[in-house]
């Protein structure tokens, strides 16, 4: 297993993270890859408040002996965060679920923009986090991303973070934090872990005909998921990179690539075919969008790249994906950054430098990604969120 150095505290971590979202197979599969995952050298594990049945199942693993050998990652949901004392009641909770006493590596889940950390900083999260902090309860404190660029950076810089976690692959090099936010994040030493490196398995399955012959015509034969996960491993500024292994095969194919992966070690030739896999991927794209910000920021709050982001995504995701991505991104906030915001004032065509017409294509993005559902669902969700 190769190790990657957390630069603030020394600490080495696994370049391969086991993602713990979903367990699909019976408990005593999942304690066998666990184990199994642990001998091999894998020593970070990422759950959420969210995801009950990981957290218990994974507890229950690590209580037989493994627990000193590993970091817990877990995560607190703001949304559900309506008093100071939902804090802690949700953080026991956690403990109690995974056996432990204290949890290595602490996000708060799914900040979306600024907005929402501010609102938790009215509540107290800074006492609550310095608490814990002191009381040895909790190593690292983080948080984790979906959003655009801008409010990526502001979130960076609004605290004294441990460490962050974005969506990264070779597709969303240009989406949500991005190439640049990642560099961003790493000036500023903080550890990037790295989720959805295959988008959901979309990256290994149902690629175009010309990308797997990008592939085959490689000098060295690798799978479509081993070349993703090397494309992210081959960047200094990644740290963890998580995977959801729902198999033995599909672990242990995912470990001796950790394995085998060094910083830098791309040929000139493999990032050729690269730039030809992402070229073919981005002609099947309706927007040539590259996410520069140039257009930004927009005058009544469009969070324009993310908007355009989200309606390419449906040639890759379906509607219901990119939706659902959608709306997280855009519309559930105390600001929202949706489409039909926009106020056609040209001045974000000004600026585009892929002469995209950005009017034009957020009518769009409007017609298809905020449909007769859109409202009443946006509504109910900001109810339950309490935004």
């Amino acid at each position: 297993m190769q190790y990657r150095v957390n630069v603030k505290n020394n600490e080495k971590l696994s370049a391969l993270g086991f993602g713990c979202m979903r367990f699909s197979k019976s408990e005593s599969e999942v304690e066998k890859q666990i184990i199994h995952a642990i001998e091999n050298g894998v020593n970070y594990f990422d759950t959420a408040y969210i995801y009950p049945k990981s957290e218990a199942i994974l507890g229950r693993v690590l209580a037989k002996g493994y627990r000193k050998q590993v970091n817990i990652a877990t995560k607190l949901p703001p949304y559900l965060v309506k008093r100071y004392e939902d804090f802690d009641k949700l953080f026991y909770k956690e403990l109690e679920r995974l056996q432990t006493d204290y949890i290595d590596y602490y996000l708060m889940h799914m900040l979306t923009d600024l907005n929402t950390w501010d609102r938790l900083i009215d509540l107290g999260v800074i006492k609550w986090i310095e608490e814990k902090k002191n009381s040895g309860k909790i190593r690292n404190i983080g948080f984790s991303y979906h959003g655009g660029k801008t409010e990526f950076i502001k979130l960076v810089d609004a605290y004294d973070w441990e460490f962050c976690m974005i969506q990264y692959n070779y597709l969303d090099e240009n989406n949500q934090a991005g190439k640049s936010g990642l560099k961003y994040a790493a000036s500023k030493g903080l550890p990037v872990m790295i989720m959805e490196p295959l988008r959901g398995g979309k990256l290994v399955s149902n690629l175009p005909k010309e990308v797997y012959k990008h592939f085959d015509a490689a000098k060295t034969k690798r799978s479509p998921a081993e070349w993703a996960l090397k494309w992210i491993w081959d960047q200094q500024e990644v740290t963890v990179v998580l995977s959801g292994m729902n198999s033995m095969e599909m672990l242990d194919e995912n470990m001796r690539v950790a394995s085998e992966t060094e910083i830098n070690a791309f040929t000139d030739e493999e990032k050729i075919m690269f730039d030809k896999v992402k070229k073919t991927l981005q002609e099947k794209i309706k927007i040539p969008c590259t996410g520069c910000n140039y257009c930004m920021p927009c005058p009544v709050g469009v969070d324009i790249p993310t908007c355009l982001s989200c309606y390419n995504d449906i040639e890759i995701e379906g509607r219901i994906g990119a939706f659902s991505k959608y709306l997280m991104q855009t519309s559930l906030k105390k600001k929202p950054h949706n489409a039909s915001l926009c106020v056609m004032c040209g001045k974000c065509e000004e600026h585009c430098p892929q002469d995209i017409e950005i009017m034009k294509e957020l009518k769009n993005v409007t017609k298809k990604l905020e449909g007769i559902y859109y409202k009443p669902i946006r509504a109910v969700a900001k109810r339950f969120m309490k935004l």
